[in-house]
């Protein structure tokens, strides 16, 4: 199902300068939450990056991202105040990202957070600097880990399978991560997008 976005009325026209959005995507069970968290425990309390505490309409636990959990009537309701700097429905589920993340921004700091294809085009146009990490693994590897966290059944886990083939969606500028393997390779390889998508400083610029 491809996600519906919809951005907040009241965003400035011009893309925020400064920093970098890093919008990370790929298929359920390619272990996009893990290889974000690997990067932020690596980087520890280094000044410059933000990592992109969600909005979800579906309850914090320990199988899943942590995140912050609204009920539908209470997600639309911080839409309608303006709280969210983008948003879009996937699976079933409302998700937001604070606006915090524009502040982020204009601070020029590198924000990272997990987003759906579907939101790709309005960051794109949010945000000067931007950067796609697609994190991917094998269909083997995936059908393993999404029968493992036991959230869905068998069906659901084959539509998610089926969406995780390669689809028109995909960006083709995305920097792409295989994460079938060990978490370090993967991690790593991120950890390195990270660093280099740091702003350089007007006054360090030829």
């Amino acid at each position: 199902m491809m996600a519906s976005t919809t951005e907040a009325p009241d965003r400035a026209p011009a893309p925020l300068p400064n920093g970098t959005f890093v919008a990370v995507v790929g298929p359920s069970g390619a272990g996009k939450d893990t290889i974000i968290e690997f990067a932020r425990a690596a980087l520890g309390d280094q000044p410059g990056y933000h990592f992109v505490r969600r909005v979800v309409t579906r309850p914090s636990s320990v199988d899943t991202e942590d995140h912050d959990t609204l009920s539908q009537q209470q997600f639309l309701t911080a839409k309608r105040a303006g709280e969210f700097s983008h948003s879009w429905e996937a699976h079933g589920l409302c998700y937001g990202l604070p606006m915090s993340v524009d502040e982020a921004i204009e601070r020029g700091s590198v924000a990272i957070a997990n987003v759906s294809r579907g939101v790709l085009p309005a960051l794109r146009q949010a945000y000067a600097n931007f950067i796609v990490v697609q994190i991917t693994a094998s269909h083997e590897v995936l059908a393993r880990r999404l029968a493992a966290r036991g959230r869905e059944d068998a069906a659901e886990i084959e539509r998610r399978l089926m969406r995780a083939a390669p689809n028109p969606c995909d960006p083709a500028d995305a920097i792409l991560i295989d994460n079938s393997g060990e978490v370090t390779d993967a991690g790593n390889r991120f950890l390195a997008v990270l660093k280099s998508a740091v702003p350089v400083p007007l006054s360090e610029q030829s």
